[in-house]
């Protein structure tokens, strides 16, 4: 059976009609919050959504590369992939119905598993006389 779509009650054709008010509404109280002060404080945030309603209007297949890990994902932005930066590296997030509310940066981890090798010579007192290759 196929997974129906949904947050709190909207589809996902119902989602890209929604204004931005009307949008918010589906938000937690600490997205709304977050969304609300950085629109009215951040200039890297409104560039970003500026930028995001650009390629969305011209081309939504493009992926979009940002910085802005603390970005609240909006309705808006469903079916859109991000490329975020990690500190490394960009990691592409495709936005879903179920990532609404998240922040783009919960998608892309900035640490990964640290997968050590065995030790090496003169780590422990027996491995001191193990001839070398």
């Amino acid at each position: 059976m196929a997974r129906i779509e949904k947050i709190r009650g909207k589809q996902k054709a119902d989602l890209e009609s929604l204004t931005h008010e009307d949008a918010f509404a589906l938000l937690t109280s600490r997205a709304r919050r977050s969304v609300m002060r950085a629109g009215s404080k951040s200039i890297t945030f409104k560039k970003f959504m500026k930028k995001v309603a650009a390629i969305k209007k011209a081309n939504p297949a493009k992926v979009i590369r940002t910085h802005v890990r603390d970005a609240v994902v909006l309705p808006a932005w469903v079916g859109l992939t991000f490329a975020v930066h990690n500190g490394k590296e960009f990691k592409n997030v495709l936005i879903t119905v179920d990532k609404i509310g998240c922040r783009l940066g919960d998608f892309a981890h900035t640490t990964s598993r640290v997968l050590h090798s065995g030790p090496g010579v003169g780590a422990t007192r027996g491995s001191k006389f193990i001839p070398l290759k």
